[in-house]
C-alpha cells in the first residue's frame, strides 16, 4: 500500500516538474515576434517647467530679540534634500544646466523692508513659495516660521489656522510642536512690541491662532481664535486619534479657507495656514481647488512634513504587536514626487516593499505651498519604523546633484499635456502604467510563506510560476519599447526623463533574469523537495541571492537557456545599471541602482519560521492605521 502511495506521489511530482519545464521552454531572452502585443492605454502625461530652490535651515532654538525678516519667495542655497557642503568646482563644470553663464542673487538671511513694496508692485499672488526648506527638527522649522509671521505682521494682522494630521504616528510630532509654541510666542511678542513702537502704534492683538485636526474629517480645539499660549497648548493635546487612516488633507485646507477667509478679511486680518502632517493626503483630486481658495483668500500654506518616496506613492511602517510581540507593516501614502510616478511600481516580483527617498517633498503639498506663497518644510528624515530597503540610507542628496532633477510643480492637465506631446516620455510612462501591480493584479508574485507541505507547495509554486512566466512575456514588451525609444534619449531636455529612462531600462532587463531564475529556483525546489534545516521551520521563503542558479540539463534542454546565456543577459542588465550610476551621481536614481546590483538576481528557498499566532490570534490584534 506504502509503495503505491509513493508511486502516485511521484507521478504527481514528475506531471508538476513537467509543467514546469513546458513553461520555462516558452521563454526566450529575445524579443519574441510571436507575443500577443500587450495593450497599453495610458492616463498620465507631463513634465516640468521652471526650476525651484531649497533652503537648509539652521537648529537655533534659542529665543529671538531681532526682527530678521525672511520673504517666503527668496531664492535659497540648498537643494531638496540637501544638508551637504558646497561642491566642487569639477561638479559644477559637470552640470549640465550651468553651460551658459547665469547670474543668480542670494538674498538669504538679509532684512528685507521693501517687502511690503514688492507685494504692492507685483500683487501678493504672484511671489510664488518655498519648495523645500530642509529644517533638522521642528525647532529650526518653528524658527523660520516665527520669521515668517513676522514678515506678514509687518503689514498685516494675523490669523493664523494650525491643522493638525490625526494619525496615530503624528502624536509624539504634536507633543513637539505643543512644547514649541512658547518660544514661537515669546518671539512674536517682541517683535509687536518693537514693530508697534517703531511704528507709533497702540498695542493690539496682532496675531490671533486657531487649532483644528484633520481625518477623514475636521476638528475644531479652540472655541475662539486666541493668542493665549497654555490655551493653544492644551487645545493640542486635545487632537484625537483618526482610526480610519483617511488624511483629507486638501479638502481640510479648502475647508479652512472656507469658514476662516471670510472671517479673516472682515476682521481686517491676513489668514495662513500651517499644516503638520507626516502623509502627503489622500484626496490629491482636490488639490487644484484646494490651491484655488488659497489664491483667493491669499492664504500663504505652510507645511511641515516628509520627503516622499523615490517614485512611488507608498512607505511601509513597522508595528510590533505589544501582547504577542508580532510585527506588522503598515502602509501610508508618502508620494511620490512628482505629479505622476515616474519610475517603476514593480520590483520585478510584486509590488514595491522599499522607502529610498525622492530628495523631494510629496507633489501635492510641495505646489500647494509654492502656489500659495508659503513653504514646505522636509523634516528629517530618520524614522525609526520606516521599513523597507533604503529606509536608513541617506536620505538627503547634494544641491547641485538634484538642480536639474527638479519636479513639476504645474496641474495635473498641464502635466498630462505636455508629456503627451513627448513620445519619448509618454512610451516609459505606459510601460511604468502596464507594470505597475496596484492596476494588474497577476504581477503580484508571492516571495515568502510558502506552503511548507510537498503537496500544499505543489500549487502554490506553479501558480506563482505562471504568473512569473506570462510577467516575462511582458517584460520582453516592455524590453522592446524602451528600446524602440532609446534614440529619443540624446534630444530629451529634461535630466529627470533621461535618469527615469536610464533606471526603467537597466530593470526591465535585469527583472528578466530575475524571473527566469525564480522560475527555476521554483523547478528546482519542486525536484528535489529538500529537507528543512531547522527542525521548527514550517514555511518556505524565496529568497534572493547574488549566487545564480544553474540550469541543469533536462532544463537546459527545455528553454535552450544555459547558464552562458543568463549570464550574458545578466552582464546587459549590470552595464546598464552602471551607466545610471555614472549619469545621475548622487541622486535616487544613483542609489537604486546601487541597492539593485547588491540585491541580486538569483533565488533559493529557504525554510522558515512563521509564527502561528499572526493566524491564530489575528482577530484579538487591532493594527493601527497611520
Amino acid at each position: 500500500m506504502k509503495k503505491s502511495s509513493d508511486y502516485k506521489a511521484l507521478g504527481v511530482s514528475l506531471g508538476v516538474h513537467a509543467v514546469l519545464l513546458v513553461s520555462l521552454a516558452l521563454i526566450k531572452f529575445t524579443l519574441m515576434d510571436n507575443m500577443n502585443e500587450v495593450v497599453v492605454e495610458t492616463v498620465f502625461t507631463d513634465e516640468r517647467d521652471q526650476q525651484e530652490f531649497t533652503q537648509e535651515l539652521d537648529i537655533n532654538t534659542e529665543i529671538s530679540e531681532s526682527l530678521s525678516v525672511v520673504s517666503g519667495a527668496t531664492v535659497s542655497t540648498a537643494s531638496g534634500g540637501s544638508g551637504a557642503p558646497a561642491v566642487s568646482q569639477t561638479k559644477i563644470e559637470q552640470s549640465e544646466s550651468l553651460n551658459e553663464p547665469e547670474i543668480q542673487v542670494n538674498v538669504g538671511q538679509v532684512t528685507l523692508p521693501g517687502a511690503n513694496m514688492l507685494g504692492e508692485d507685483l500683487g501678493e499672488s504672484e511671489i510664488k513659495g518655498e519648495t523645500a526648506a530642509v529644517v533638522e527638527g521642528y525647532g529650526a522649522a518653528m524658527s523660520r516660521l516665527t520669521q515668517e509671521l513676522i514678515r506678514l505682521m509687518r503689514k498685516d494682522k494675523l490669523h493664523v489656522v494650525w491643522l493638525f494630521d490625526e494619525s496615530e504616528s503624528m502624536k509624539d510630532d504634536q507633543e513637539e510642536i505643543r512644547k514649541q509654541f512658547h518660544k514661537v510666542y515669546e518671539e512674536l511678542k517682541i517683535a509687536q512690541t518693537q514693530d508697534n513702537a517703531l511704528r507709533g502704534r497702540a498695542q493690539g492683538e496682532t496675531l490671533e491662532t486657531t487649532i483644528l485636526s484633520f481625518g477623514a474629517g475636521i476638528h475644531t480645539h479652540t472655541a475662539k481664535p486666541t493668542g493665549n499660549i497654555p490655551e493653544i497648548q492644551k487645545a493640542i493635546q486635545q487632537i484625537p486619534i483618526d482610526e480610519s487612516g483617511v488624511e483629507n488633507t486638501f479638502q481640510s485646507i479648502s475647508a479652512v479657507c472656507d469658514k476662516y477667509g471670510p472671517l479673516a478679511f472682515k476682521a481686517g486680518r491676513k489668514l495662513a495656514i500651517v499644516v503638520i502632517s507626516d502623509e502627503s493626503g489622500d484626496d490629491e483630486q482636490n488639490l487644484e481647488e484646494a490651491v484655488a481658495r488659497c489664491t483667493r483668500f491669499k492664504a500663504p500654506v505652510y507645511i511641515m512634513g516628509r520627503e516622499a518616496i523615490f517614485g512611488y506613492p507608498y512607505a511601509r511602517f513597522r508595528w510590533t504587536d505589544p501582547k504577542f510581540g508580532l510585527n506588522f507593516w503598515i502602509r501610508v501614502r508618502r508620494g511620490p514626487e512628482t505629479e505622476h510616478p515616474e519610475a517603476l511600481q514593480w520590483d520585478g516580483l510584486h509590488e514595491r516593499w522599499d522607502a529610498f527617498s525622492s530628495g523631494f517633498g510629496p507633489y501635492g503639498q510641495v505646489r500647494l505651498a509654492r502656489e500659495s506663497g508659503g513653504i514646505f518644510f522636509m523634516l528629517p528624515g530618520e524614522e525609526e519604523n520606516l521599513a523597507g530597503a533604503g529606509a536608513h540610507l541617506n536620505r538627503r542628496f547634494e544641491f547641485l546633484a538634484m538642480k536639474e532633477y527638479q519636479p513639476l510643480l504645474i496641474s495635473r492637465r498641464e502635466y498630462e499635456k505636455e508629456r503627451s506631446q513627448s513620445q519619448f516620455r509618454s512610451t516609459l510612462a505606459e510601460v511604468i502604467n502596464v507594470l505597475d501591480p496596484e492596476k494588474d493584479q497577476q504581477l503580484r508574485i508571492k516571495e515568502i510563506w510558502y506552503a511548507f507541505e510537498p503537496d500544499a507547495f505543489r500549487p502554490e509554486g506553479l501558480d506563482n510560476a505562471s504568473k512569473a512566466l506570462r510577467a516575462f512575456g511582458m517584460l520582453n514588451e516592455a524590453v522592446k519599447r524602451l528600446e524602440s525609444i532609446k534614440h529619443m534619449r540624446a534630444r530629451e531636455d529634461s535630466q529627470r526623463w533621461r535618469a527615469a529612462y536610464d533606471l526603467a531600462y537597466a530593470q526591465t532587463l535585469a527583472y528578466r533574469v530575475r524571473l527566469f531564475q525564480f522560475m527555476l529556483a521554483v523547478d528546482s525546489h519542486l525536484k528535489e523537495m529538500p529537507k528543512p534545516k531547522d527542525p521548527k521551520s514550517n514555511r518556505w521563503d524565496a529568497r534572493r541571492t547574488k549566487k545564480m542558479l544553474e540550469p541543469d540539463e533536462q532544463q537546459i534542454k527545455h528553454t535552450k537557456v544555459d547558464m552562458a546565456e543568463l549570464n550574458k543577459q545578466l552582464e546587459k542588465a549590470k552595464e546598464q545599471f552602471l551607466f545610471v550610476k555614472q549619469q545621475h551621481p548622487g541622486t535616487p536614481w544613483e542609489q537604486r541602482a546601487d541597492w539593485e546590483l547588491n540585491t541580486g538576481f538569483g533565488f533559493y528557498f529557504a525554510d522558515v519560521f512563521r509564527d502561528p499566532k499572526y493566524d491564530d490570534q489575528r482577530a484579538n490584534i487591532k493594527v493601527p492605521s497611520y
